[in-house]
């Protein structure tokens, strides 16, 4: 864990223009990559196999923060990644170096021209260009896949654009990251695990809660998500993990706490055979299972009596999943 923060920091760049030169001249690929999810990983193969043919480092270009979100700031994206886990995701899967551009005022009206020249050619020296088939960029996203294609062959630089990702389970369906938005908001904690190739997970630094928990037998690690997380509200079967890489598994409860307060969004997580006090700690959630949606009880003991029985379904649930097997997720 404390390996790939190191590397994070090192090659992860806020801006093109911080890039060392020693990763200038690659293969870029853009896009927002948002869960670096199957699709993703797909453009990321390609970008590699190409850099590897040339000598030349692999990189991605990505945006914070969404552009959707930049543009509708009272619609915020429900992001699956934040940008340090998302350039965590992008090194793990092969990339040299991760570039993570502002998007401000000032890159959302360059004009197509500017962009490349700016981004493309002086920020990143690329010799290739790899992005989406339907990719678009500069103001009013005014610059298509065929300008991409003709500023390519002005300035000396190839352009490669992918299809979209076609999900290998159900065929005709594309793997998209508004897809895996649209399951995590239905609670298909499985097919979100799917299109990701690995457990959709969230992490925090755990906060001081009502402590309600505590007084049914329940402690739990309490971390505050965006306002913007689509996730349903329920109890799910989870892994927390620690900085030290270690994982434990327990079971989470997202939601209002509509028997006692009903009051802002919270992920509580009870850690299984666990005692130490996480206040302050950042951690990682993992998700493995759904299990039940939020409900309103009559009476706290009511809940008890509920909570004994999530904890049950979660603990067959993660009994299926051995901790090695999600290791490399963390």
């Amino acid at each position: 864990m404390l390996a790939a923060m190191e590397r994070v920091l090192t090659n992860w760049h806020a801006s093109s223009d911080s890039l060392p030169a020693g990763l200038k001249g690659g293969v870029v690929a853009i896009g927002n990559f948002d869960g670096v999810h199957l699709g993703h990983r797909a453009v990321l193969r390609q970008t590699l196999d190409i850099a590897r043919a040339n000598a030349v480092p692999a990189l991605a270009l990505t945006f914070e923060p969404h552009p959707r979100t930049f543009f509708r700031p009272q619609q915020p994206v429900f992001r699956l990644t934040d940008a340090r886990r998302k350039a965590e995701l992008l090194l793990d899967a092969g990339m040299d170096g991760v570039i993570s551009e502002a998007f401000d005022r000032d890159l959302a009206e360059l004009t197509p021209d500017d962009f490349v020249e700016r981004q493309l050619l002086h920020g990143l020296g690329a010799s290739h260009v790899i992005a989406g088939h339907d990719f678009h960029f500069g103001r009013n996203r005014a610059g298509t896949p065929e300008l991409l294609k003709q500023q390519g062959d002005r300035h000396g630089f190839a352009v490669t654009l992918v299809d979209p990702f076609s999900d290998p389970v159900q065929p005709g369906e594309i793997v998209s990251s508004s897809r895996i938005r649209q399951a995590l908001g239905e609670g298909d904690i499985a097919t979100a695990n799917r299109l990701l190739d690995r457990p959709y997970d969230v992490s925090g630094t755990v906060v001081e809660g009502a402590k309600l928990g505590r007084t049914l037998g329940y402690p739990t690690a309490n971390l505050k998500l965006p306002e913007e997380t689509g996730l349903r509200h329920g109890i799910y079967a989870v892994r927390l993990r620690r900085a030290d890489g270690s994982l434990h598994d327990g079971v989470a409860s997202f939601g209002r706490r509509p028997t006692f307060d009903n009051g802002a969004p919270l992920l509580e997580t009870f850690v299984f055979d666990f005692s130490d006090d996480l206040y302050g700690e950042e951690i990682g959630i993992l998700f493995h299972g759904w299990i039940r949606p939020e409900e309103k009880f009559d009476s706290a003991e009511a809940l008890i009596v509920e909570m004994d029985r999530d904890s049950d379904v979660a603990r067959a649930i993660l009994a299926a999943i051995p901790p090695a097997a999600v290791n490399g997720a963390g």
